[in-house]
């Protein structure tokens, strides 16, 4: 009969269990710590901004100095941005991302395109706002909704190129061979097939990419700027929640800090909602 060596007179038994108890200990303690300075930040967030949370909030618009307003000219505006941020920069990560999945697994121009994506993801946010700047707001001599917008595509083809590519990767060849079997073409088979395997993945990167905008400050401040009154016409400055925001706390006024203390727990809670929708939405289908 063979003897069990799981006693804790095995020498090699009680030293791994001490560094498992060791590395459990560590692991939740980091756990901990994180999640202190996420409720901190949150219940900071809520009890500053909470004192300017009104029905007058999501009515009126950014007022004077040193008077009572609210911030829906800052909202509608952050909405219409980043609903044609997304809408412009979306169709092309995902195209781009299928390109590299699909057509681009043999020669040189996929990885140097994983690379230079890669690249554009880390980088400031602050470059890609220059650059719009140089290229659009310059050339036309005023900023714009639109300007605003296309930095904000901008920040977001790169983070839905990684999921689309990372997503289709994962979907197995064999569902490719048996559609290529039956005499399918690629553009259905990648429609029909690969698409739909991986539609969790790709929405949730979609999701992941508006979370990401919605908080942006220094892109909007080269592209979109600002407007203290309400504002609709995308080919003028237009006012967005995190430029008011920086505005409004580094002002003296106490009116304007109340609404910037309002207006970032409203982005704070916006993106956490974000995140949790796009990790569990689709986390079944």
């Amino acid at each position: 009969m063979a003897v069990s060596v799981i006693t804790m007179q095995n020498a090699i038994y009680r030293r791994r269990r001490v560094v498992n108890k060791v590395m459990l200990t560590l692991s939740m303690a980091a756990l901990v710590f994180g999640l202190f300075w996420l409720f901190w930040i949150i219940a900071t967030l809520l009890l500053k901004g909470g004192a300017a949370v009104s029905f007058a909030l999501f009515t009126e618009i950014t007022p004077p100095p040193g008077q009572a307003g609210g911030l829906i000219n800052a909202i509608m505006g952050s909405l219409m941005m980043v609903g044609v941020g997304t809408l412009i920069g979306t169709p092309v990560g995902i195209l781009a991302g299928t390109y590299l999945a699909e057509y681009g697994r043999a020669g040189w121009l996929a990885p140097a395109t994983r690379f230079l994506n890669d690249v554009l993801l880390s980088a400031p946010s602050i470059i890609i706002g220059l650059f719009i700047y140089a290229v659009y707001v310059a050339q036309v001599g005023h900023y714009s909704g639109w300007a605003g917008s296309l930095a904000l595509a901008i920040l977001v083809v790169p983070v839905v190129v990684r999921t689309t590519d990372n997503m289709l990767l994962l979907v197995p060849n064999g569902l490719r061979e048996a559609t290529a079997a039956l005499g399918c073409p690629k553009w259905r088979m990648i429609t029909l097939v690969c698409y739909r395997a991986a539609r969790s993945g790709i929405m949730t990167g979609i999701l992941l990419a508006v979370a990401r905008i919605s908080g942006e400050t220094a892109p909007l401040l080269f592209t979109a700027l600002s407007n203290q009154f309400m504002s609709l016409n995308m080919n003028a400055p237009m006012a967005n929640l995190p430029v008011v925001i920086y505005q409004f706390a580094a002002s003296p006024f106490k009116e304007w800090n109340n609404l910037a203390w309002a207006g970032a727990g409203l982005i704070t809670l916006v993106v956490l909602a974000i995140n949790i929708v796009a990790r569990n939405m689709f986390r079944k289908s």
